[in-house]
């Protein structure tokens, strides 16, 4: 559907201004941006899935990506909180389409094979999707040219990357044995965790694999036992990878109730937070891969303004798969301490 012509330009630049606006618009201060009163985009209303629970590392810096476009555009936005939890995403969409908004940005975790017929029926209303985070291949290039696209990592590679240069840089050898806590169990968001087992297997590491289960998915802290214990078990570990960002935030955590100090163990995982950055710093944290969720928000919502304004097709963008260590998170520390990284 085309709105409007007369304020392309203006649509097209928005990205690159926003950008240098955004320590000012994100709500690190606690307060939300408001929407551009008449913005380009007004007449458009989206449901945004920023994934997990208000207050979460990874989400939160999705969400204040959300807000800052939703603050360029003026688009109208309700945000729906999941607990990470597919099921939840499932049944939370159908909800979304009941209430007949001109877009739905989802986090794909469930996967293709069962978003599909819900996507279905949304574009057949006229609802227009698009996914972040987890690639929905599949309903990418069916739909693509109403607008579906995705913004994240693409998540094998990014595993697979962090698999291979945390073998590296903890000096592990063929034998070595190394603990990944993963979500391999979930269609689509379970290749990141796939291609993490493969750099380390390729490598001859043997791997003590664990799922993240429900509760420590929701909440980070729940999975104290859980870690401690798998430690407990197997006390030749000498890597550690958790395979989401809240995880990552709480290794200092994880390893100080194992009785494990800084230099006991290799950590590494996914994804900056204000908990991540002190990690490193004080050397509890080795490695990060750091997915620049801030854009999934921004450019989601970006997307679906112009899908719906301008009939613009999807986009695909990989929002990269940079390592934060010791010798550059002070270039990336105030970024998290604004929540844009």
């Amino acid at each position: 559907m085309l709105k409007r012509f007369s304020g392309l330009m203006a649509a097209l630049m928005v990205f690159s201004l926003a950008l240098a606006a955004c320590a000012a618009q994100t709500p690190s201060d606690g307060g939300a941006p408001a929407a551009a009163e008449g913005g380009w985009c007004s007449d458009t209303n989206i449901v945004f899935f920023p994934g997990g629970s208000p207050g979460g590392s990874f989400e939160t810096v999705v969400y204040n990506g959300a807000l800052a476009a939703a603050a360029d555009t003026g688009a109208q936005v309700e945000y729906v909180w999941s607990d990470w939890n597919p099921e939840n995403m499932i049944t939370q969409f159908s909800e979304a389409m009941a209430t007949n908004p001109d877009g739905i940005a989802v986090m794909g975790h469930p996967g293709n094979d069962a978003f599909a017929p819900l996507v279905e029926e949304a574009e057949a209303n006229s609802i227009l999707v698009t996914s972040m985070n987890v690639q929905l291949p599949g309903l990418q290039e069916e739909f693509g040219s109403n607008g579906f696209g995705y913004v994240g990592a693409i998540n094998y590679n990014a595993g697979f990357a962090l698999g291979k240069e945390a073998a590296t840089r903890a000096g592990l050898q063929a034998g070595d044995q190394a603990f990944v806590w993963g979500l391999v169990a979930q269609a689509g968001r379970g290749e990141r965790t796939q291609g993490i087992l493969d750099a380390l297997e390729e490598a001859g590491i043997e791997v003590v694999y664990q799922e993240i289960d429900d509760a420590t998915n929701a909440e980070a802290s729940a999975g104290v036992p859980v870690f401690t214990g798998i430690m407990s078990a197997n006390p030749d570990i000498k890597l550690i990878i958790t395979d989401h960002g809240n995880l990552t935030g709480t290794q200092q955590t994880y390893l100080e109730a194992a009785g494990l100090g800084p230099d006991d163990v290799f950590a590494a995982g996914f994804d900056l937070s204000g908990a991540t950055v002190e990690a490193i710093r004080g050397g509890w944290t080795d490695l990060v891969i750091d997915q620049q969720q801030f854009l999934q928000g921004y450019m989601a919502i970006l997307q679906l303004c112009l899908s719906d304004n301008y009939a613009f097709t999807g986009l695909n963008i990989d929002t990269g798969s940079g390592f934060a260590h010791k010798d550059n998170v002070e270039i990336l520390a105030p970024l998290v301490e604004e929540q844009i990284r």
